[in-house]
């Protein structure tokens, strides 16, 4: 169940805490089903995508995220539920399991998710190599448009390990949207979805 009053209090609260500060360049936020992918520094990550999300598109943006980290403990339950409605996925994928069928519901729902296909945090500079799952994911629903989204500071913001935020501002950037091109091979797509990416790291300016 959404609880939509949490969920404004905590957006708020994400923003103050950050000062983050949405930029959309190329394309703006439209009211559809899209995959946003972002580059991965820290825990906080999804959070302050989906916080600066205009409210409409919040409200049908899900995060995917990692069911052993967020079922553990009451109140993470109840946030990645009733707050962020989280895709969870089992990390160790086992016999049987269909992680893409799993994201592809929402999708077709006409949802929309927020994903980060470096698949683990990223402790350095530029983007580590990306894993597959967002070609799997193109492949099932090539209708949908993947939103490539840089987020810039917060992993200084929030550092691992740390229990306060540190106070800088952060920015995201949403980029131009892309689709998977008839007959575009994996290694193709996932480099056309890396350079856009990394097209808006302020560093590559």
């Amino acid at each position: 169940m959404f609880d939509k009053a949490l969920a404004a209090a905590f957006c708020g609260f994400i923003k103050m805490l950050t000062g983050a500060r949405a930029i959309w360049r190329d394309a703006g936020p439209e009211m559809r089903a899209r995959v946003y992918y972002a580059n991965h520094r820290s825990h906080g990550d999804f959070l302050i995508v989906w916080a600066l999300l205009p409210p409409a598109l919040r409200v049908v943006t899900r995060p995917v995220a990692g069911a052993d980290y967020w079922l553990r403990g009451r109140v993470r339950r109840i946030l990645i539920k009733r707050v962020f409605r989280g895709v969870l996925i089992d990390r160790h994928v086992k016999r049987g399991d269909d992680p893409i069928g799993v994201m592809c519901a929402p999708l077709a729902a006409g949802e929309s998710l927020i994903v980060f296909p470096e698949g683990t945090r990223n402790q350095g500079d530029g983007l580590l190599p990306f894993k597959p799952g967002i070609h799997h994911l193109a492949e099932k629903r090539p209708e949908t448009e993947f939103v490539p989204v840089w987020i810039e500071n917060l992993g200084r913001a929030l550092p691992k390990g740390g229990m306060l935020a540190v106070p800088l501002l952060c920015s995201v950037t949403f980029g131009a949207p892309l689709t998977l091109k008839p007959g575009e091979r994996r290694a193709d797509f996932l480099a056309r979805c890396r350079n856009a990416l990394l097209s808006l790291d302020p560093a590559e300016q």
